[in-house]
């Protein structure tokens, strides 16, 4: 070993101790002044707290829309159709166009060759039900079996229907969860009835509980995913009707699964194209892509983060302001400490060392109870509104790193400050 680096690794620990000293000082000092250190850090708190809150927010908002879009199958395209709402707007419509069918749905099948699965839908709102819901009535959905896959259900109770079942138009159905509890509560469902308006449909099984959007989510209209009666597409075509059969599409909607998500949004075009063609553009119906409207949330949430983040950032500039503020009034306080730490060999970089280990400690302090204050925010406003918040390892590094920031940064210019004044008028000072 070298004198060189003999020196060096006699110098490290050396230069380590010098720090002790000063963190000592800076605690007896915030010690010393409770009061003035806790306002200090007021600034600090709250925008350390305003961060974590908003991002959390933010990040519960986000997590349950982006988990509903997954839900709804980022392999998937679905076509909904937009039904007239009165008898003037179906009859200018249909002038142009029949509204989506079946015809629709072997046509797409026959030029998309990315298709793996796909089943039209019919959905109908059963005007009487027993036995009788305790709930909201659940509404019936007419679909191939296929629909378990494209939807991603999975069977609790019993099992789905077949092909066998839905060639034939089986009266038989399967229920969702909320179905199920609003139709026969904690009673065995599978292996009893349920009459749909005068149509008697065999209950054969139950699924797992589904992810329910709390509003009109990415074009697909708020609907309880659970509270619904799944029947074979043709059973549900061939024996069930209401009052506004008559202005309604032959099918109410499409669902594709594809083989690939790569050309997700070509294909999306594709069926565009073709249903414009017949539907000669009546627009009359709506193309939802899942992979796309993931890709489109996931850049919102960055963007409404970084907003988020600016906003309650002012919070702590406004701390390190105030951080500032004290630190020049405490260099005052202690003009004559100053001049006598010089006096006795203390050098400027000792001095600024010494102020800047006391502002970074304030902020340190500050920002540990702004995360508490943060995580209590998260809870308050998830219990008071309802909504659904995320505290995330994320928004906490970001905030307590940038509180130690914000100390560091503005509590370097009362400490050079500090150094430059010199000892002999420091010493005199009154």
């Amino acid at each position: 070993m070298t004198s060189s680096s003999q020196s060096n690794s006699l110098q490290r620990p050396s230069s380590a101790k010098q720090w002790m000293p000063d963190l000592a000082l800076g605690f007896a000092n915030l010690r010393d002044h409770k009061l003035r250190s806790f306002l200090t850090m007021l600034g600090m708190i709250f925008g350390v707290a305003a961060v974590v809150a908003m991002l959390s927010i933010g990040a519960g908002a986000q997590q349950k829309v982006m988990a509903f879009i997954e839900q709804l199958g980022i392999r998937n395209l679905i076509v909904l159709a937009k039904e007239a709402q009165n008898g003037q707007a179906y009859q200018k419509v249909r002038r142009i166009s029949q509204g989506l069918t079946l015809t629709d749905y072997r046509v797409i099948r026959d030029n998309l060759s990315n298709i793996e699965a796909g089943t039209p839908r019919k959905r109908f709102e059963p005007s009487k039900l027993l036995p009788k819901p305790q709930q909201d009535p659940p509404v019936l959905y007419g679909v191939e079996p296929s629909y378990l896959l494209i939807a991603g259900l999975r069977v609790m109770e019993g099992r789905f229907y077949d092909a066998t079942e839905e060639q034939s138009a089986a009266p038989v159905c399967v229920l969702g969860a909320a179905a199920k509890d609003s139709l026969f509560g904690t009673s065995e469902a599978v292996g009893q009835y349920v009459k749909l308006n005068e149509q008697w449909f065999h209950v054969i099984g139950v699924v797992v509980p589904q992810l329910a959007a709390s509003g009109d989510t990415a074009g697909v209209p708020n609907e309880d995913s659970n509270n619904v009666i799944y029947a074979p597409l043709n059973a549900v075509r061939l024996r069930m009707e209401d009052a506004e059969t008559w202005r309604k599409d032959e099918i109410d909607a499409v669902y594709l699964r594809l083989k690939s998500t790569d050309s997700s949004v070509t294909d999306a075009e594709i069926v565009r194209s073709i249903l414009n063609s017949s539907h000669h553009n009546a627009g009359d119906f709506s193309v939802v892509v899942p992979a796309e409207l993931l890709a489109q949330q996931k850049r919102t949430e960055q963007l409404f983060n970084t907003v988020m983040v600016a906003i309650a950032s002012i919070s702590l500039l406004v701390g390190g302001i105030g951080i500032m503020n004290i630190m020049l009034a405490a260099i005052l306080e202690r003009t004559r400490e100053i001049g006598v730490r010089r006096a006795v060999g203390a050098t400027q970089s000792d001095i600024v060392r010494q102020f800047v280990v006391e502002a970074v400690l304030i902020s340190f302090a500050g920002g540990l109870l702004g995360l508490v204050l943060g995580f209590a925010m998260s809870e308050l406003i998830a219990w008071f509104a309802g909504w659904s918040t995320v505290v995330t390892l994320g928004s906490i590094l970001l905030a307590f790193l940038v509180s130690i920031s914000v100390g560091l940064i503005f509590g370097i210019y009362p400490a050079l400050k500090a150094a430059r004044l010199d000892p002999v008028e420091a010493i005199r000072y009154e």
